[in-house]
C-alpha cells in the first residue's frame, strides 16, 4: 500500500491491500477502497463511500460528496454510495451518494467505464460493463442497464432507464425509457434502431438477432396502442423466449413512457437496423 505524503486520509477510512492513494487526495472517514484499488492524484472521495477492488480513479474526480438535491438539509447524513470491481472512473467525473428520499444509495456495478466529465447522479442504478462516454450525465433515480453505451454528451432524465445493451447516441437527451437492445438518438431521444452491432459483440446468435428484431416491428412498428401491441406480442409464440419477455417486461413496467419510433421511412445504419415506417402510435 502506498500513500502520497500530500495526501489527506482519515484514520477511520478502510484500505485494501496493495491500495494507492495519489498526491493530494483527500479521502474522507466513512470510506472504504478495496484492494488494488488506485487513485492517481487529485481525487475527493467523501460520505458514505465503498469503492470495490481493482478500480482505477483519475485526477479531479469527485465521488460521494453531498448529492444535488434541494430537499436534503444541513446536517443530513451522507447516503450510501457503492461502486464494484474494476471501474475505471476519469478524470472530473461526479457521483452522488443516495438521499433519504430515493431508496438511500446510489450503486454501480463492476466493470465500467465512467469517461471524462461524466456525472452519476444520486440513487442512480447503473449495472454491469456500462460505458459513459465524455460528459455523459445520469440524472438522479435512474437505472442504466447492463452493457449499454451512452455516447458523449448524453443527458439521461431524473426517473428514466436505458435498458440492457442499449446505444444512445452522442448528444441525446433521453427523456423517456430506452428499450433494451435499443439505439435510440436526438432530442428528444427517439428509437431508430434495434443494436445489431451489440447483439453481435455480445455473441447473440443469428436466430437470436431475427427474434428482437420481429418483438421490435410488433412493439413499435405496428399500428395500434403500445399495450395493444404488448398483449399481442405476449400471446405470441415469441414469448416463451427469455430474450422477448425481457423486452416485453421492460416495456410493461415503464412510467415514464418509452421512447417512440423515429417518424419517417425505413432508414438504416452502420450500427443497427431500422425495421418500419414509424407508422404505429405510441
Amino acid at each position: 500500500m502506498g500513500i502520497h505524503p500530500t495526501a489527506i486520509v482519515a484514520s477511520t477510512a478502510q484500505l485494501g491491500e496493495d491500495v494507492e492513494i495519489g498526491p493530494y487526495c483527500n479521502i474522507g472517514p466513512q470510506v472504504r477502497l478495496g484492494d488494488r484499488t488506485r487513485l492517481v492524484s487529485h481525487v475527493v472521495l467523501d460520505g458514505d463511500t465503498w469503492i470495490g477492488a481493482d478500480c482505477e480513479v483519475f485526477p479531479f474526480a469527485t465521488i460521494g460528496c453531498y448529492p444535488q438535491d434541494k430537499k436534503l438539509k444541513a446536517g443530513d447524513s451522507p447516503g450510501r454510495l457503492r461502486i464494484g470491481n474494476g471501474n475505471r472512473i476519469r478524470e472530473h467525473v461526479t457521483i452522488h451518494g443516495g438521499t433519504p428520499f430515493g431508496g438511500g444509495a446510489t450503486t454501480i456495478g463492476d466493470n465500467n467505464m465512467i469517461l471524462v466529465g461524466a456525472h452519476i447522479g444520486h440513487d442512480a442504478t447503473i449495472g454491469n460493463h456500462v460505458v459513459f462516454t465524455n460528459g455523459a450525465m445520469a440524472a438522479g433515480h435512474t437505472s442504466i442497464g447492463d452493457r449499454a453505451i451512452l455516447g458523449a454528451m448524453v443527458g439521461i432524465h431524473q426517473f428514466a432507464r436505458v435498458g440492457k445493451m442499449a446505444m444512445v447516441g452522442a448528444g441525446a437527451m433521453v427523456s423517456h425509457d430506452a428499450p433494451p437492445f435499443a439505439i435510440v438518438q436526438g432530442d428528444r431521444a427517439k428509437l431508430v434502431a434495434v443494436n445489431l452491432v451489440g447483439l453481435h459483440r455480445n455473441g447473440f446468435t443469428p436466430e437470436q438477432k431475427a427474434l428482437v428484431k420481429r418483438v421490435f416491428r410488433l412493439l413499435f412498428w405496428r399500428a395500434g396502442t403500445l399495450h395493444q401491441r404488448l398483449e399481442i406480442v405476449r400471446g405470441s409464440a415469441l414469448h416463451k423466449d427469455p430474450i422477448c419477455r425481457e423486452i416485453v417486461d421492460f416495456v410493461a413496467a415503464s412510467k415514464r413512457g418509452v421512447c417512440s419510433p423515429r417518424s419517417g421511412r425505413q432508414q438504416r445504419s452502420e450500427q443497427g437496423e431500422v425495421l418500419g415506417d414509424g407508422a404505429a402510435t405510441a
